[in-house]
């Protein structure tokens, strides 16, 4: 045990600077593969951001079968990722990575195509079939992402590294944000005395078709650099090998090791399901409720006003970690889940620019304050050689949330804000707000309860 120790002193020793500066000196990999996660990030966020809006104009479906249709699809990612990692560890880093591409760049031309199969009934078939694929190849490469992580970093340069795996992500969704308008409508963004930039005009359908393309230039740069002989030379060498012993045990022996007989661990989980609701609904309602409450020039950039949540994530998440890390995680849990729940209530009066804006800010603080402290209480549930299984059933409550939400958010959305008619939205927003404080009036109430068997720090 004490080999261990002597890894993390060494690893307290290094500044952020200087685990920075190894990374930005150190495998090639390590880069290759966040290439594929900022890329990949800009065309998965530029579609789901506008999937409900193209199902519903660009295909016919109604609100309810496309609000099942995207919850359908963000669900099977995350249960794709259960099955993904396996694949991915079979195939390696490089083969993985290689060949999610492939399938999700076809999932996405078969979507992108999909209206073409209007004349002859097929598109809804053609669109789910695409989704499908969607689904299933990014099931497989963010596994993948993390695996090679984990292969191109070592004890010294892990954590730095994760964390701009993560905040490379939001920076591909702040990019996508930006640009996203620009392809899609013909407004004038800057009204310049001397130049104007004009927007192109090309629809859902050319923001589509331009992760498309993405997709495939990803694809010939991870072929073309992620080389075999890159795989092999550049991985990490850890420095402290810990030897692994397998045992064989029984089905009744590992289903012991569960957690779910844990009946602490199970309520935290699952009583965070309300909560989680609200961010399926910044996909499968806001887009619709921003593009048929509000005015078109607030629509045109409705990609803008969604890209303030991971610009402020990028921002806040490791400064809020950093000042609050001695603080109770479970007390940071409530107040992050106070807020993103309650922020909701901003949006009852009814549509107002203003409102929305603070709405988006004040919920991405929320999210900010709470979501990155949720795998870490998990992991300090945990007995001790169980954190994997914990952390593995810690993905339930999001996994329900995706699935669930869309059974239900098209028919409010029919009912509240339809398309055509009197509209009511602040009835609409009001019920989720109340669904959502479930979760941390919640909490309060198990404090002590979850408190009382909390390992000792």
């Amino acid at each position: 045990m004490s080999a261990p120790t002597d890894v993390t002193s060494e690893t307290k020793e290094l500044t952020i600077w200087q685990t920075f500066k190894m990374l930005l000196a150190g495998s090639r990999g390590f880069w290759l593969v966040n290439i594929v996660n900022f890329g990949d990030a800009i065309a998965y966020f530029g579609i789901l951001t506008l999937l409900t809006v193209f199902l519903g104009t660009n295909l016919g479906m109604s609100d309810h079968v496309k609000s099942v249709s995207v919850s359908f699809y963000t669900g099977l990612v995350t249960l794709f990722m259960f099955g993904g990692g396996f694949i991915s560890d079979r195939l390696g880093v490089r083969r993985a990575i290689t060949w999610s591409l492939i399938v999700i760049g076809i999932g996405r031309v078969f979507l992108s195509a999909s209206p073409f199969g209007l004349a002859t009934n097929m598109a809804h078939l053609i669109a789910w079939f695409g989704l499908f694929l969607m689904a299933f190849g990014t099931g497989v490469l963010q596994p993948a992402l993390y695996a090679g992580i984990k292969e191109y970093t070592d004890t010294r340069t892990a954590t730095i590294g994760y964390g701009l795996l993560y905040s490379i992500m939001n920076l591909g969704i702040v990019l996508e944000s930006f640009i996203s308008p620009f392809i899609r409508t013909n407004d004038v963004f800057l009204n310049l005395k001397v130049k104007q930039i004009v927007g192109l005009g090309w629809g859902i359908d050319g923001v589509f078709w331009i992760c498309v393309i993405l997709t495939g230039v990803l694809l010939l740069v991870h072929i073309s650099f992620f080389t075999k002989k890159v795989e092999l030379t550049d991985r990490q060498v850890p420095a402290v090998k810990q030897e692994e012993t397998q045992t064989k045990k029984t089905f009744l022996q590992k289903m012991k090791d569960l957690p779910f007989l844990d009946p602490r661990f199970m309520f935290f989980i699952f009583i965070l399901l309300p909560v989680r609701t609200l961010f399926a609904h910044q996909f499968l309602t806001m887009p619709d409720y921003v593009f048929r409450a509000f005015p078109h020039e607030v629509g045109a950039k409705f990609e803008w006003i969604n890209g303030l949540n991971p610009l402020i994530i990028v921002i806040f998440v490791p400064t809020i970690a950093a000042l609050t890390r001695k603080a109770k995680v479970i007390d940071m849990m409530i107040i992050g889940t106070m807020v993103t729940a309650l922020t909701t209530f901003l949006l009852v009066p009814g549509a107002n620019l203003t409102t929305l804006i603070t709405y988006v800010a004040l919920f991405s603080l929320g999210e900010a304050l709470w979501s990155s402290r949720f795998l870490e209480y998990v992991a300090d549930l945990a007995p001790a050689g169980k954190v994997g299984a914990y952390m593995g059933l810690a993905g339930i409550p999001w996994f329900l949330a995706k699935f669930t939400t869309g059974l239900y958010s098209g028919l409010m959305l029919e009912k509240f804000v339809p398309a055509n008619g009197l509209q009511d939205t602040g009835t609409l927003w009001f019920i989720y707000g109340c669904l959502a404080c479930i979760s941390p009036v919640g909490l309060i109430l198990a404090r002590k309860w979850i408190i009382s068997f909390q390992k000792p720090a």
